[in-house]
């Protein structure tokens, strides 16, 4: 995929970008590329893999929700800045901010923030479980978003606890859903959600089948959620 497909693409689904914001598409491809020679981020780096399933595909979300109506949002898990930067380039607007255990991806992600001139990038270094928990950070946030980085039972667990109630979470999850959503069911009720839509949608160019799971946040999380740092994964509500 091109950059300028990659644009079409976007333009096809109601995103129109602009010169500047498809040039920090390329600075955050060529900063991706540099610094992943130095530390892992990424197993794709041919650029119009990146464009596709990293960049395109972060950017899924907004073809189902309302992006440019929020202003605050959190990214779970963050690693290399999927979905949260390229959803930070599309919408200006948005306080972004990125947590994530591995402290070295911090670095990276303030020097694309400061390299893109990315203004409200917070990157926060730290557990889900253990953020959530405080106050600060905790049912702060319109909507929570998250990619890739574990079943919705758990997933849910670090997601929700961070939004707000009236706010949403956001799963960008792979094909073959039905499973792993009756799984979650529990838990989603459990920490104060409900399933309001699942989106399926497949990326160009045969990149495969992706699922946007919109969870409303209904009710608050009661107090003893998340639970400590590795419990979750031991022991998920089911």
């Amino acid at each position: 995929m091109k950059r300028e497909e990659f644009a079409q693409a976007l333009l096809e689904k109601g995103i129109e970008l602009s010169a500047k914001q498809l040039e920090q598409f390329d600075q955050y491809f060529r900063l991706l590329v540099e610094w992943n020679e130095k530390m892992n981020l990424t197993g794709i780096t041919e650029e119009g893999q990146v464009y596709n399933k990293h960049f395109f595909d972060s950017i899924t979300p907004a073809f189902f929700f309302p992006f440019d109506q929020i202003e605050s949002a959190v990214d779970i898990g963050g690693g290399a800045g999927f979905p949260s930067i390229p959803l930070k380039i599309c919408f200006p607007h948005l306080k972004m901010t990125i947590i994530d255990s591995l402290n070295k991806r911090m670095g990276f992600l303030q020097h694309v923030a400061d390299e893109l001139g990315l203004e409200h990038v917070y990157p926060v270094h730290g557990r889900a479980e253990d953020r959530g928990q405080e106050p600060a950070y905790r049912e702060a946030f319109q909507v929570v978003v998250a990619r890739a980085v574990a079943r919705l039972n758990l997933l849910s667990e670090f997601c929700l606890p961070f939004a707000k109630v009236g706010g949403h979470f956001i799963a960008l999850k792979g094909a073959e859903i039905t499973p792993e959503l009756n799984e979650a069911k529990k838990a989603i009720k459990t920490l104060g959600g409900k399933t309001r839509k699942v989106e399926t949608l497949h990326l160009l160019e045969d990149a495969g089948e992706r699922n946007i799971v919109i969870i409303e946040k209904v009710d608050n999380t009661p107090k003893n959620y998340p639970r400590k740092a590795g419990v979750p994964a031991k022991k998920p509500i089911l």
